[in-house]
């Protein structure tokens, strides 16, 4: 039989529906052999890319593709994302295994992979009484996490194949221009402009600080748990690659809401880093900087370029909807995080808002 279904799998929103007999029938040729079609469920909050849960009588899958009519750019391409996973597998074992992928337009529209489902439990913004959490273990599994995210970077990307995905040195400056022109590509009339951000951040960009395997998007609400709140895996690899450490920290940081931050920084919270236990963003840094012996002093840089990009996810999810291309309800106020974020950059920059 297969596992309970979770709680955050839904029906499938009616434009995000995709021919369940084509997959079906591609899989039977080419990956799985299971009879009949599965049910098909969304799981939701998916903002980029899009996640499905099959199940079928006796196991579990989960199929990844984009949104329809995306192009297919880093974040979109599914060849590189099941490619990452499936290179990261023997020397990270914290990915799901992927079960197979397919380029062929003619079944679903666009490429697409499928992987085995990852039983376990997925933090989000107010976690299940049942788990027990208490201020002791809470600490632990923060650290536990946390671990995940320095091991990772630990890996030597040319051992592991994965040097094909860097770009050479310059990382920080690619992402500070890139991230720059994505936002005023995505920006709307209800939204500021991020000029004096983008100057200062282009201004104060340091040198690379090291070159290793960064996910891009690594958060708590990412990374599956067993019933011991052991992590089981790491999810979601469409923005990984190779680039700054310190750049992925700070991306990750941005979303790590604490109890005594903002009430629009609360609004904006996925995962319950503001449980008593967890540790502040500030003891992250230290922590982080403690077990790879990577230098901190500049954090400042770090931590707005992380609130920025945070921004222009926000704002590109909005664009969409702002333009009619998704009616998910649940992006109708993504603007107003992203003038909060503006602020809370200039306050940064400023000094005027406290470095966390």
């Amino acid at each position: 039989m297969t596992a309970d279904l979770p709680e955050n799998a839904r029906a499938v929103r009616d434009e995000d529906a995709f021919d369940v007999e084509a997959v079906a029938q591609w899989l039977r040729e080419n990956s799985v052999h299971e009879n009949g079609v599965p049910e098909v469920r969304q799981f939701a909050g998916g903002a980029s890319n899009l996640t499905y849960l099959l199940r079928y009588p006796h196991r579990d899958l989960v199929l990844r593709r984009p949104p329809a009519g995306a192009k297919p750019s880093s974040g979109h391409d599914m060849v590189r994302e099941y490619r990452i996973q499936s290179l990261l597998a023997p020397v990270y074992p914290h990915v799901p295994a992927m079960v197979g992928l397919c380029t062929d337009p003619s079944v679903l529209g666009s490429d697409f992979y499928v992987m085995e489902r990852v039983e376990g439990t997925i933090l989000r913004a107010a976690p299940p009484a049942e788990l027990g959490l208490t201020p002791e273990n809470t600490r632990e599994l923060c650290l536990r996490v946390i671990d995940l995210l320095i091991e990772l970077h630990g890996v030597d990307p040319d051992a592991a194949g994965l040097d094909e995905f860097g770009r050479g040195t310059g990382y920080v400056a690619r992402q500070v221009a890139g991230w720059t022109k994505r936002y005023a590509a995505a920006r709307t009339d209800n939204v500021p402009d991020f000029a004096r951000v983008t100057k200062w951040l282009e201004d104060n960009q340091p040198e690379d600080i090291a070159s290793a395997v960064i996910h891009g998007d690594f958060r708590l609400d990412n990374v599956v748990l067993g019933d011991d709140l052991m992590p089981r895996a790491v999810l979601d690899w469409e923005l990984a690659t190779i680039g700054d450490p310190l750049m992925d920290l700070g991306s990750s940081l941005a979303y790590w809401v604490q109890a005594d931050d903002h009430p629009m920084m609360q609004a904006t919270k996925r995962q319950p880093s503001d449980l008593p236990g967890m540790l502040t963003r500030r003891e992250i840094v230290d922590y982080y900087a403690e077990r790879t012996g990577l230098p901190v002093d500049n954090w400042g840089f770090y931590e707005v370029f992380g609130l920025f990009r945070l921004a222009v996810i926000a704002q590109q999810i909005y664009y969409r909807y702002h333009h009619g291309q998704t009616t998910n309800p649940a992006f109708e106020h993504f603007w107003m995080a992203v003038g909060y974020l503006d602020t809370r950059c200039n306050e940064l920059i400023d000094g005027t808002g406290k470095a966390q």
